[in-house]
């Protein structure tokens, strides 16, 4: 039986084809200049004589790398891992809607040195597009590189004044429907458990206040916790033992939401009879924790995909907006 010959070059596929090198090129790239029937021909021939594109050369010859670089800065939060329980959720759908466009990921947990940072990661031409997971403190560094440096997508708070093009939630109408919850519950000593150097946690406190004003409310407590756990247990445990305890929490993030059921639990207090207690985000462990967790969803899976869908509309030259989700209250026991 006749062994069917290999070919290992474009110009031997070329031959093999009848057609010029350039037709062969376009037609395995899928590019639709090339008619449909040469275009599905040229790939059969190629699947049949065992040719395989040179992925690194043709990245190389078109100036590309086949990677998108994530990186997530913690200019605030040093001791954050990428096991946080929000960063986990939404590195997933990342992942999944980079690898569906058939290019690699390359992840950087950055803990800032100096401004440059993010300079340094567009310069060293080791990716085609960033996506930046946060703003932390930040937005500077973010910005002066946005101005010069088109493929770049940021998740975090809105920033229509800036160049950024940014995805994530309406953070303000967040805050705003998390305090709204407790206060129809009758509510009325409220406070808010978050670092608001963070953009989208001060965003979230804006919208905390606006439903206390609308209300008629007195001033409530902000209490400037970590977003680590036990940084964030620790910060609470002292703020309760020198403080009479609200009867209602707004949380900046289900991780700090938890360590208040932890800590108000230690003082005796019960959740939600004796506080109503109101997270953010909705990472999958939030419907798991004792009471479960009230807290307002991020849809992150949709995100993701936008993110990525921003990025490489931007790759390719189109002018894009950025993009603020609507948020979700999500009701269970803890309030």
């Amino acid at each position: 039986m006749p062994v069917t010959p290999t070919v290992s070059t474009l110009a031997e596929l070329a031959e093999l084809a009848g057609v010029s090198v350039a037709t062969v090129s376009r037609s395995l790239a899928g590019n639709t200049v090339i008619a449909k029937a040469t275009r599905e021909r040229i790939v059969a021939l190629a699947s049949e004589h065992g040719f395989q594109v040179n992925q690194a050369a043709r990245n190389f010859r078109l100036g590309r790398t086949g990677a998108i670089g994530v990186v997530l800065p913690l200019g605030h939060e040093a001791e954050q891992h990428l096991s946080d329980p929000f960063f986990m959720s939404l590195l997933g759908p990342l992942a999944d809607a980079i690898a569906d466009r058939g290019l690699d990921l390359l992840l950087s947990r950055v803990i800032p040195k100096d401004d440059r940072w993010l300079d340094a990661i567009v310069d060293a031409g080791r990716v085609d597009g960033v996506i930046v997971v946060g703003q932390s403190n930040q937005i500077d560094a973010i910005e002066r590189v946005a101005k010069r440096y088109r493929p770049i997508v940021v998740w975090g708070a809105d920033m229509r004044d800036k160049t950024q093009i940014t995805v994530g939630t309406d953070n303000i109408a967040g805050g705003r429907i998390a305090a709204e919850h407790l206060l129809a519950q009758g509510r009325r000593r409220l406070a808010f458990f978050g670092n608001t150097d963070v953009p989208e946690f001060a965003a979230r406190y804006a919208g905390f206040q606006q439903a206390l004003a609308a209300a008629g409310s007195e001033q409530a407590a902000l209490v400037p916790v970590h977003l680590t756990s036990e940084a964030s247990f620790s910060a609470i445990e002292q703020y309760l033992a020198s403080h009479a305890s609200p009867d209602g929490i707004v949380a900046a993030s289900d991780v700090i939401a938890m360590s208040a059921l932890r800590a108000l639990t230690g003082r005796g207090k019960r959740v939600p009879q004796d506080v109503g207690v109101v997270g953010y985000d909705d990472v999958v462990i939030a419907m798991h924790t004792n009471p479960p967790l009230t807290t307002v969803r991020q849809d992150v899976e949709r995100g993701a995909v936008t993110m990525v869908d921003l990025l490489f509309r931007r790759i390719a030259g189109e002018d894009v907006e950025s993009v603020a989700m609507q948020p979700e209250l999500i009701l269970r026991a803890s309030a």
